[in-house]
This record gives structure tokens, C-alpha cells and sequence, in this order.
């Protein structure tokens, strides 16, 4: 079937002039800076004023060992700044502001929503969604992918996963943005989240009533030594995805779709040999991480690089700068398609490893895969001047004007 512009939901909003730069930040470079740091103050102490309106003392952590150290001893480092910074938008039992033993029970019975058996069906989903979105513009000659296909694309993916109709995916995009964007917008952010509430609670009341194979219906049925999650933690969980399931991986999907189109041969190699994907995913995710800041609290007095580090201080863990640390990678800050493998932090490390990270993979992956089966001779527009990623909590570049025919 043939799309045009009129058929298309999102034709009277652009998401990205309401939100772009609201929670990302417009550091075009932080890189020279984070080397910096790394060298001279890889334990940075300094005054914050955080989410409860009051200055405090930050730790920043900027080198690759520390900051996987921080990230995996959680018994010394607790996720609950995450809970207090996010559950007022997500709700209090947020998994990734929990630590154990109830960290462990919610991420056994969230599990079964990531099983293989669920991956393999979403890829077709994924692939559906990408080619009703490329659709409208294959024809063209040309496009902006940000808002055309890599903003639109992972919500609208979470909204299918979730049973979300059609007729429901502009409002449901409006919603998440409005959650993500909670900072900047608290009234717009919170009224958001009660109305996902509302419009989830039908869903979950169904799938108890009838239960289905999919994402809604995994978490209403999913059971650990006899017990099962609340409404409440199913609702929590669901408004979790939007950050998790959408906002980053959209982000992820044009930084990887940057780095091969602004470097020399690169989209053809892999274009003419897709074996070299994966590792072209894995590379361009740590050459420009998503999501590059994280939030845990010291437990106990403690010291990371020989920095005292008080009981109750939040630390700051900086993933952008770990994944370009030069004890790890030889000239990190270049995007080299064929770098030798080795474990990065861009989906965390230890127990709060990201649990939707193979589903993220695979949706980068099926993205780029079918915009190169799609569109022949892909490539950047030469008349759009200063097309680049930005941001300094997270990055992504805000615009991907492209050819192809």
C-alpha cells in the first residue's frame, strides 16, 4: 500500500521542536573535556543542585575501571538515586532505583518479556513498523531520518509490543516524550504519566482476563516462587520502556547511522558485506554512547581512586567517557568499523545491566539493514551544512538529512 504525507499521524506534530535539547543538553563535543578529566581528576568532587532543589556534593567518575567498579558493586553503590530521581514520573518501585533481594525478584519476573521467543517475534514487528514508516518516503529521492524514521520508529515499536491501536501511537508518543521530558515540564510529565496509568490499566485488566503471547500478557502471568508483580509494578515497568525502549534506542540508531554515513566507505562496506553489522552496532554505540550518565549512592564510606567518598553521596558513573577511556581503546574518540572487540559500557555492567539491550541491538540493526535494502546510494545531503551528534547527557544528532536513488 502506498502512504502518503496526508495518511501520516504525526503530519501536525514534530516532536523534536517541542523537545529536543530539553533533557539532552547542547554540548556539541565533551570529549576533549572528558580526556581531560580522565587525566587530571578522574574523581571529580563537585557542588550539584539535584532533583530535590537542595546543593550537594557529586562525585563524577570518569575512568572505564571505576566507573564498571561503580556500576557492579551494588552492594556499595545503591541504584536508589534512580527511584528518587525517576519514580516520580515511573513509579516507587522503579527496577532500576532497586537494589537486592528486590532488584533480583522484579528482574526474574520481568525477564520473560525479553525471552529469545519474544525477540524473534518482535524482529518481524520491527521490520513491519520500519517499512510502513520508509514507505512514505522511499519515492521521494530524499528524507531527514531523526523525524521521518529513527525518532518515530522504537515508540512506535513499544506501542505495537504493548497492544497499543494504531489509531492510539501519536497521543502515546505525546505521553512518552512528555514522561522523558519530566525535568523540563514537571506538570506536563506527571499528568502524562497518570494518563499511561490509566490507558494501561485496561490493557493489564484484559490480559489478566484473557491472556495473550505478548509483552503485557508476559508480565501479568509471570510467576517467581509463587508470587507475582502488582498492577502498580507492571504499570511502573511499562513507563519504564519509553526511556529504555525508545528514547535511547532512537538515539542509538542515529549515532550509528551517523558514524558510518559521515565516515569515507564505510555504510558500503557494510551495506556490501552485512556480517560486518553487528560489530558496526557495537562500534558506533560506544564511539557515541546514548545515554551517557548514570546515578548510584554510596552505601558506606568508601573511596573510588583513593577519593574518599562519604556515606550517602551520589556518584555520578559518566559511561560516554569510560567507552573512550585510552587504557581501553587506542585513539577511542575515531570510529573504526573493523576495532578489535571488547566489552563497552553502554548498556551499564553488573546487575542493572540493561535487560532490553539485545532488543535494542536487534532494533539498530534491523533499522539499518532495511534503509539499505530500501534506498539505494544512501548518503548524506552535501548542501545541508553541519549535520553532527550533540548533547551531554544524551546524544544523538538532531537532524539526518539524506539521498538516495
Amino acid at each position: 500500500m502506498t502512504v502518503t504525507d496526508t495518511d501520516d499521524p504525526y503530519a501536525a506534530f514534530d516532536p523534536m521542536s517541542q523537545f529536543v535539547g530539553t533533557v539532552a543538553g547542547d554540548v556539541r563535543n565533551p570529549y576533549p573535556e572528558l580526556a581531560r578529566k580522565r587525566r587530571e581528576e578522574p574523581v571529580e568532587i563537585r557542588s550539584q543542585t539535584l532533583y530535590e532543589g537542595v546543593a550537594r556534593e557529586v562525585a563524577y567518575v570518569y575512568r572505564y575501571d571505576d566507573v564498571a567498579e561503580v556500576m557492579r558493586d551494588h552492594e556499595t553503590f545503591s541504584s536508589s538515586p534512580n527511584r528518587e530521581l525517576m519514580g516520580l514520573v515511573m513509579g516507587p518501585d522503579l527496577i532500576v532505583g532497586l537494589d537486592a533481594p528486590e532488584h533480583r525478584r522484579h528482574r526474574s519476573l520481568v525477564a520473560a518479556a525479553f525471552r529469545a521467543k519474544a525477540l524473534e517475534r518482535e524482529t518481524s514487528l520491527v521490520r513491519e513498523v520500519l517499512d510502513e514508516l520508509i514507505d512514505r518516503f522511499a519515492g521521494r529521492g530524499h528524507a531527514e531520518l531523526v523525524r521521518e524514521l529513527t525518532y518515530r520508529f522504537p515508540v512506535q515499536v513499544i506501542a505495537e509490543i504493548l497492544g497499543v491501536p494504531r489509531a492510539d501511537h501519536t497521543t502515546f508518543h505525546r505521553w512518552s516524550m512528555a514522561v522523558i521530558n519530566v525535568a523540563a515540564d514537571p506538570v506536563a510529565g506527571i499528568a502524562a504519566s497518570e494518563a499511561l496509568r490509566d490507558y494501561f490499566s485496561g490493557i493489564v485488566a484484559q490480559r489478566r482476563a484473557d491472556p495473550s503471547d505478548d509483552v503485557i500478557g508476559d508480565l501479568v502471568t509471570a510467576e517467581l516462587d509463587g508470587e507475582k508483580l502488582t498492577d502498580d509494578e507492571i504499570y511502573t515497568f511499562l513507563r519504564l520502556l519509553l526511556p529504555g525502549g525508545a528514547e535511547t534506542t532512537y538515539r542509538a540508531t542515529g549515532n550509528v547511522l551517523f558514524a558510518l554515513l559521515s565516515h569515507d566507505g564505510a555504510y558500503d562496506e557494510v551495506r556490501a558485506d552485512r556480517s560486518l553489522l553487528p560489530q558496526a552496532v557495537e562500534e558506533g554505540i560506544r564511539w557515541e554512547t546514548p545515554l551517557l550518565i548514570s546515578q548510584r549512592a554510596a552505601t558506606c564510606d568508601t573511596e573510588i581512586a583513593g577519593v574518599p567518598i562519604p556515606q550517602g553521596m551520589v556518584v555520578v558513573p559518566n559511561l560516554g567517557s569510560a567507552n573512550h577511556d585510552e587504557a581501553h581503546w587506542d585513539e577511542p574518540e575515531e570510529f573504526r568499523l573493523h576495532r578489535a572487540p571488547q566489552p563497552a559500557l553502554m548498556f551499564g555492567a553488573g546487575p542493572h545491566m540493561c535487560i532490553g539491550m539485545h532488543l535494542a541491538r536487534m532494533e539498530v540493526r534491523v533499522a539499518i539493514d532495511q534503509l539499505m535494502d530500501r534506498l539505494p546510494n544512501l548518503r548524506l545531503d552535501p548542501s545541508v551544512e553541519d549535520v553532527h551528534i550533540h548533547g551531554d547527557a544524551f546524544r544523538s544528532p538532531t537532524q539526518l538529512p539524506v539521498l538516495f536513488g
